[in-house]
């Protein structure tokens, strides 16, 4: 009896269902699993609409209250495949204005190594990493290079400081970011992923001088579209950047013995924690970018790292104590 509720709860989560979203009159197509949740719905909703997800409110008459609940997964919820729901939200023209008037994350957390190791090998993680990958197709802005490695690196107060005002962008720039970027482009190909919109990603990288810089060229950008949502018995639902999307669609070139990955979210790379560096955020930027040196740093690390055979054996939470006689003498062991 017990094997039966599992595979018939196994089938709920792994069904795929195909839903209906009316909005501005007109009808949207998305298609989700039982394992989803609400948030990863709106995901869907939004690479079809443009509308970003907490500008979105969804009905539909036998859930009611329920669908506000982004952690909720929608196996929990009476959905059926071919259903129709109403979408109410409006697609946001000054995505500068959305983006810094959102609210702040401050809510980070360090998850214990039995916390990280369930969750990186959950199966039904496993599930959403498989079809996040097969779903979320990388636009290459320019071509991966043979025998580069691969730094993806996160925006907010990783790169810019996106909640101070500025009249001018670049004022809130991350000091040596362009320096930074070039030096690294010797060595690894760059990949830039937000857990914002493509729009904001786009506009802020371009305002910034990123994507047209003669010294170096971006890979590709990413959004919160290819996040996943996981769940942890302690910390409850967020989301991450699992690294996978990335190693799956361009396994040729990129793994996880050459990739690193620098957020200012140490929950961002949980399904991927040994490619993982937490970075010092970079807020208030009037006041700190005369004395923010973290870029010019972790430049030193990334060429240091470089010739290693396998990124993913070095402890990268210690990175400010490694130096290049460490490595030296690693090289020769």
């Amino acid at each position: 009896m017990a094997a039966e509720t599992s595979s018939s709860s196994s089938a709920v989560t792994e069904e795929e269902l195909t839903l209906t979203v009316k909005w501005s009159g007109k009808e949207y197509t998305v298609r989700v699993c039982g394992d989803d949740t609400v948030g990863e719905l709106k995901r869907r909703i939004c690479e079809v609409t443009n509308v970003l997800p907490k500008r979105q409110k969804l009905l539909y008459p036998k859930v009611g209250s329920k669908l506000a609940d982004e952690s909720l997964l929608l196996s929990q919820l009476p959905l059926k495949s071919s259903l129709k729901m109403t979408m109410i939200g409006t697609v946001e023209d000054d995505i500068l204005v959305d983006e810094v008037d959102s609210p702040d994350v401050v809510d980070d957390f360090e998850l214990g190594q039995d916390e990280v190791v369930e969750i990186k090998d959950n199966d039904v993680n496993r599930q959403k990493l498989r079809r996040r990958s097969a779903h979320y197709k990388i636009q290459l802005r320019n071509p991966c290079r043979k025998g580069k490695k691969l730094l993806v690196l996160d925006i907010d107060y990783t790169l810019f400081d996106h909640r101070s005002t500025a009249e001018n962008p670049l004022e809130l720039m991350r000091p040596y970011l362009h320096e930074f970027l070039t030096a690294v482009y010797a060595e690894y190909d760059i990949i830039i992923w937000s857990a914002t919109g493509m729009k904001w990603v786009e506009l802020k990288m371009g305002q910034l001088g990123v994507l047209d810089n003669p010294n170096y060229k971006i890979t590709a950008l990413l959004d919160h579209s290819a996040m996943i949502t996981v769940h942890s018995d302690a910390r409850g639902t967020f989301d991450c950047k699992p690294l996978g999307i990335i190693w799956a669609q361009y396994p040729e070139y990129y793994s996880s013995k050459n990739t690193i990955m620098f957020d200012d979210l140490r929950r961002n790379f949980v399904m991927n924690p040994q490619n993982g560096l937490t970075i010092k955020p970079f807020k208030k930027a009037h006041a700190n970018r005369d004395s923010d040196q973290e870029l010019m740093k972790l430049t030193q690390y990334l060429l240091v790292i470089a010739d290693l055979d396998d990124l993913s054996t070095i402890d990268h939470k210690e990175w400010e104590s490694y130096n290049e006689d460490y490595f030296k003498r690693r090289r020769r062991t």
